[in-house]
């Protein structure tokens, strides 16, 4: 498989594409307005203490107070999530100070997530300050490689007193390049600490890499066939990174001069562009319908035109299959998270359910997040579940429609007609005027003085005046004014 990394930096906006095969798998942007908050480290101060949730609220500087929850309190013995008042309470107590580091960027009405686990990763470990811990990670599973890690930073790490966790990129790794990643962090902690010396409330001690860096130093990796980046600095900054802690793919960091935008290379923006789309059509004539909700998001299988070969059994089978692919990609490119509901096609064979939850969870396996997925229930529905610390796509790049208020639909251009009528009957039992003037967008307009003519004239005789219409082409459907003359 072929995997390449594109790059594209304006001064604005940072956004990165990952290609695989030829075809988009994720997409990341980052705007210079609004850079992602995830390990950023603040000095905060509690402003209210929510003991029925085991949680506060901690003033960090933002518009939006951030959640720290209890099993997130480094203090607090084991990670045992019940908790009663007093436990809470003697954490914490309303106008403390503390250092904390944002988990979970602010989602839709949600604050930014924090803990006072302080850690600060670079390529091979991460750094966990005052402790001796060293960890190991769990998708490192080959034994005598995880000793020979522990063992190179335990004898290191004496002469701090800070623990560390090994990260899987770390795997095969000399000791001189593990050793010179944990001299980079001793000395990064070491200019926080003095930050924090003088730190007010709100004051942010410590900000994470932005996306450019961050891609280099979590993404990528020897299989990487090339990272292209159109600006040269950033390409600088990549070119050095590699350098220092991927010499073996140093040569694969290329900085790209085209006039042809980068990201019109693989049809990229056509790509995101169809990412916003409610519909995913597959290659069988099936598709896909996604609906994101700020509880969960459903992904509904259709069959469409696909009629398969066979008989209706295996064209819902293979059209299950299909999705499954589907499915995997989209989570990826759209950044989906939370709770996911799948509603497969409905399959009586025991066999090809199976099958299929195979398939999903073999294509989940590219995936950067976490995820969990369930067995298959009688109605056809998975539940699955995939983290997510930042917004999805869709948050990113659009905003709830004005029109509808995020429904996803408006009210027929009859139904705001009758609206209208019952308005009128109201104003004219309350109001005595000669004469009124109704203000709509042209299709209401046009279906009052045409398939609504005779309930108009019904309407007139009634009230005994007259009813008069106007256009008004900045109207939504929904949108109209009654004026009395």
């Amino acid at each position: 498989m072929s995997e390449e990394i594109l790059i594209n930096v304006t001064p604005s906006e940072t956004r990165v594409a990952i290609v695989e095969n030829g075809v988009l798998q994720e997409v990341h942007i980052e705007r210079s307005s609004k850079r992602g908050l995830v390990s950023n480290i603040y000095h905060g101060k509690v402003c209210r203490i929510l003991p029925g949730m085991q949680a506060a609220f901690i003033d960090i500087g933002l518009e939006r107070s951030a959640f720290l929850h209890a099993s997130d309190i480094r203090t607090l013995p084991g990670n045992d999530s019940e908790h009663n008042e007093k436990q809470i309470r003697s954490l914490l107590h309303d106008g403390q100070e503390l250092l904390v580091q944002v988990i979970k960027d602010p989602l839709g009405t949600k604050g930014a997530r924090l803990t006072t686990h302080i850690s600060i990763p670079s390529r091979y470990l991460v750094l966990i300050p005052n402790t001796t811990d060293i960890g190991i990670s769990h998708q490192i599973e080959n034994e005598k490689e995880r000793l020979r890690l522990k063992k190179i930073i335990q004898s290191a790490a004496t002469e701090n007193r800070h623990g560390y966790i090994v990260r899987t990129a770390a795997e095969g790794s000399d000791t001189k390049d593990l050793l010179a990643d944990m001299d980079f962090l001793n000395r990064l902690w070491k200019k926080v600490q003095e930050r924090i010396q003088n730190a007010t409330v709100g004051m942010m001690v410590y900000e994470g890499f932005p996306l450019a860096m961050r891609t280099m130093r979590d993404m990528v990796n020897q299989d990487i066939d090339r990272i292209r980046i159109d600006s040269r600095e950033t390409h600088q900054r990549a070119a050095h990174f590699a350098q220092t802690f991927l010499p073996e793919i140093a040569d694969r960091v290329q900085h790209y001069p085209g006039e042809r935008p980068i990201f019109d290379i693989y049809s990229i923006e056509d790509e995101i562009q169809k990412a916003l789309e409610r519909q995913v059509q597959l290659k069988s004539g099936g598709y896909l319908v996604i609906d994101q909700t700020e509880a969960m998001t459903t992904i509904d299988v259709n069959t469409g035109a696909f009629v398969g070969h066979k008989n209706l059994s295996e064209t819902i089978f293979k059209t299950n299959l299909e999705a499954t692919h589907a499915v995997a990609r989209q989570l990826r490119l759209r950044n989906l998270g939370g709770i996911i509901i799948i509603d497969f096609i409905d399959m009586t064979d025991e066999k090809h359910k199976q099958q299929v939850l195979q398939a999903l969870e073999r294509h989940m396996a590219n995936s950067h997040s976490k995820y969990n997925i369930s067995t298959v229930s009688a109605l056809g529905l998975v539940e699955m579940t995939r983290k997510r610390t930042r917004e999805s796509l869709e948050h990113i790049l659009c905003e709830t429609c004005p029109t509808c208020n995020g429904r996803g639909s408006v009210k027929t251009a009859e139904t705001t007609c009758y609206d209208i009528f019952r308005e009128i009957m109201r104003e004219a039992r309350q109001f005595d005027a000669r004469e009124y003037l109704v203000l709509a967008c042209p299709e209401v307009v046009d279906r009052l003085i045409d398939e609504e003519s005779t309930r108009v004239a019904e309407l007139e005789e009634f009230i005994n005046k007259p009813v008069k219409f106007q256009i008004e082409a900045t109207y939504t459907q929904e949108q109209f004014d009654i004026i009395l003359l």
